[in-house]
This record gives C-alpha cells, sequence and structure tokens, in this order.
C-alpha cells in the first residue's frame, strides 16, 4: 500500500468507530444489496468500526416539509437517531440518469446536524462511468451539510460483470485493497473529527 495512505486501527482500549453504511438504491430488481454484502463485512473486519446498515429500500420516508414543521414520526426519530450516533458514513449507490437515486436525497434532505462535521465514503457502481457522477453530486449534497468526502472510493463499473454465484466479487482482491484505502481514510477522518466534536462543538 502507498506510504502515503493514512492508516489508523483501533488498538486496545480505544473506541471504535461507528459508521452507517446506506443502500441507497430502492428499485426492483436492484443491484445494491449485492454490492453492500460484498462491502460491509469487509468494513466490519477492518478493525475500527462498528457498522450499522442503513437499506432505504425497508424504510417508509415521509416527503420533505417547508420549514421542517412536521413533527417528525417514531420511525424517523429512531432513524435519525442512528444517523445523529454515526461517527461517519459510507453511501453505496447507483447512478440513475447521471446522477444519483431521488430517495437516498430524501433521505440526506430529512436530516441537518445529524451529518455536520462528520465523513462520508462512497461504494458506487453501474455502467460504463461506474456510478462516479452520482459520487460527483453527492459530494456537492454532503458539502451543504457540512460532511466531508473522503477523497478515495470504490466503483465497479459494468458492475453486472464484477460480481458471481453467491455475490462474490471476481478480482476480489483489486477491489478488496480500494475498499481498504478508502476505509483507512475514513478512520482517520472519523476519528479527527469526532475528537474535534468532543474537543468543542461544531458551530456552523
Amino acid at each position: 500500500m502507498d506510504n502515503n495512505t493514512a492508516t489508523t486501527h483501533a488498538s486496545a482500549g480505544q473506541e471504535k468507530l461507528r459508521i452507517a453504511v446506506i443502500i441507497g438504491s430502492t428499485r426492483e430488481g436492484r443491484f445494491g444489496p449485492t454490492v453492500g454484502d460484498w462491502f460491509v463485512p469487509l468494513a466490519e473486519q477492518h478493525g475500527d468500526f462498528h457498522v450499522d446498515v442503513i437499506d432505504l429500500a425497508g424504510l417508509d420516508l415521509p416527503g420533505i416539509q417547508p420549514g421542517w414543521s412536521t413533527p417528525p414520526t417514531p420511525a424517523l426519530s429512531e432513524l435519525s437517531a442512528r444517523v445523529a450516533a454515526a461517527d461517519g458514513f459510507v453511501v453505496v449507490t447507483p447512478e440513475y440518469n447521471h446522477s444519483y437515486p431521488g430517495h437516498l436525497k430524501v433521505f440526506i434532505d430529512l436530516h441537518r446536524t445529524e451529518w455536520k462535521a462528520k465523513a462520508v465514503g462512497f461504494v458506487s457502481y453501474g455502467g460504463v462511468g461506474g456510478g462516479l457522477r452520482a459520487v460527483e453530486h453527492l459530494r456537492q449534497v454532503f458539502s451543504e451539510v457540512h460532511c466531508a468526502a473522503i477523497r478515495d472510493g470504490v466503483s465497479f463499473h459494468s458492475a453486472w460483470d464484477h460480481f458471481g454465484e453467491g455475490g462474490r466479487a471476481h478480482e476480489a482482491q483489486g477491489a478488496a485493497g480500494a475498499a481498504k484505502t478508502m476505509l483507512d481514510q475514513l478512520a482517520w477522518w472519523s476519528r479527527t473529527l469526532r475528537e474535534g466534536r468532543a474537543a468543542r462543538p461544531y458551530g456552523a
């Protein structure tokens, strides 16, 4: 691995980081769970993280209300608590029409302070573009909610050709290496930002 790659692992007595892995696709026949099922064990085995999987397909997301005036439902309150508890995030996203899924945008917009001064990484998939155009748009969205996007990510171009029976990834070593690079960076940023939030409130 490149010596410039950020590396940090939870040592004895050091509290692990909580990351939420968000499965962003909700369409019937979606490929997101295959990619998510490949990625989540890598995150769990990394050594720095407790992983909470938030699958948007299993959620009844309300619409965005003007002025944020509508009281949250119990289900939304529980979801918001999970987002707030996370030290960082990984978004697993396809590319729809040159961008990201609408349900994912609704999910992001339903929360505000829960994202602030935390880090987010991306695992994308799609056709020739590998979902990278969705990621570039998401970087702008997360910047607006004060969430720091990790530079390196994982992308599967022509994603359906990269997975075989049982969801096993072809060329698994290369994909796992990309995931480790992203997770190393996510761990550094998430731990540093968690320590910063504990030392002084984020005021923006």
